[in-house]
């Protein structure tokens, strides 16, 4: 198996990574109060010297009452959990990595198995988080305001304490994704309307304000998913064409590079052609693009939180479709999470040595 392609340096503003493996975000809900810890930290270190490219935190909440549903979840605000953070991103320094925080609102939730609640309800554009179903409230434009400023707060939060990129996640249904979702975004006013496009009017504010406190040089990516978790086989935009009136005033706004969320990378996004997500987000932008789903593994994600295992699986495909220019970076999920010495071991061609994931894998911080 060759894995050249793989290996290659990549370059963008803010960053330098040596290769073009991502550590995809995956939330862990192992910081106290929303505080990071020395574990949190010591489990990011060892990713970075496991030769991960770019490591992509778990989702880390913005300064929102309602921004979570978990209390344990990490916070990127307030004075305790940015000291966390800092720790998080010297010890991945220290080790030769690089690493953008995962900045989240998770608008609307279904309330958490432990009971917990914040003391305000949550948040959303319609007060809907799927299809006819609310629990909780429509946002004002004023929550709107201070949404945006607080997403664009924690992206000069991530930028002054020396992280080389940040992420926004617009992906899977939260709150992002809910504006873009006409299901759960039935606004009249400009945040909302009849198309995509008009949908994605919250989305472009965000990513303008983020850009005006990071500056022009700060690498900022958004992840982005078609499908919807109460409905794997939806898409928000049903054709190129819409994808582009979708994309392009996010790459305009100031999107550097598109994280392109499915639960299996090699399906094709549009009958007629064989791209997946991030292939047509790199032909119709011209932007970078992260390929993710499913990748080194059998199995996709969503099914490991209902104990499904995996093994490991060939990389051939994947390498097609990279040596063929579809997509620039390949986020990694579960099997680094099993595994800080994955990517090493693809690299040396131990692919004997290569760990299959099971369910035990989410409920602890595995440092070996």
């Amino acid at each position: 198996m060759n894995t050249d392609s793989l290996f290659k340096p990549f370059s963008l503003k803010s960053l330098q990574l040596k290769n073009r493996i991502v550590m995809a975000p995956m939330t862990r809900s192992f910081s106290p109060n929303g505080i990071p810890t020395d574990q949190v930290a010591a489990y990011y270190r060892k990713r970075a010297e496991g030769e991960v490219g770019l490591i992509l935190s778990e989702g880390t909440v913005i300064d929102r009452v309602s921004s979570s549903n978990d209390a344990n979840i990490p916070h990127f605000y307030g004075e305790t959990a940015l000291n966390g953070w800092q720790k998080v991103i010297e010890n991945v320094h220290q080790a030769g990595g690089q690493m953008g925080p995962q900045i989240w609102h998770m608008g609307i939730m279904d309330n958490h198995h432990s009971g917990w609640l914040p003391s305000q309800p949550f948040e959303g554009p319609s007060g809907l988080n799927r299809p006819g179903s609310g629990n909780g409230s429509t946002m004002t434009d004023s929550d709107i305001a201070d949404t945006i400023a607080a997403f664009g707060k924690a992206a000069a939060d991530a930028k002054r304490l020396g992280f080389d990129c940040l992420e926004l996640h617009g992906a899977h249904n939260y709150l992002i994704d809910q504006f873009f979702w006409e299901a759960t975004n039935q606004r009249t006013d400009i945040f909302g309307g009849k198309t995509l496009v008009e949908r994605s009017r919250f989305a472009v504010e965000v990513i303008k304000e983020v850009r005006k406190q990071v500056g022009d040089d700060f690498a900022v990516i958004i992840r982005l998913s078609q499908w919807k978790p109460v409905d794997y086989n939806y898409k928000l935009a049903k054709t190129p064409k819409e994808m582009e009136t979708w994309l392009n005033p996010l790459a305009d706004a100031g999107v550097d590079i598109f994280h392109c969320s499915q639960r299996r990378f090699w399906e094709p996004e549009f009958e007629g052609s064989d791209l997946n997500f991030a292939g047509w987000a790199k032909k119709l932008t011209g932007k970078s693009t992260i390929t993710v789903g499913s990748v080194g593994l059998t199995g996709e994600f969503l099914a490991a939180f209902g104990g499904e295992s995996s093994e490991p699986s060939s990389l051939d495909e994947l390498l097609r479709r990279m040596d063929r220019g579809d997509f620039d970076l390949v986020a990694v999920g579960r099997p680094l999470l099993a595994d800080p010495e994955w990517v090493t071991k693809i690299r040396q061609n131990r692919t004997d040595e290569l760990k299959g994931f099971t369910k035990e894998a989410l409920t602890e911080l595995i440092l070996a």
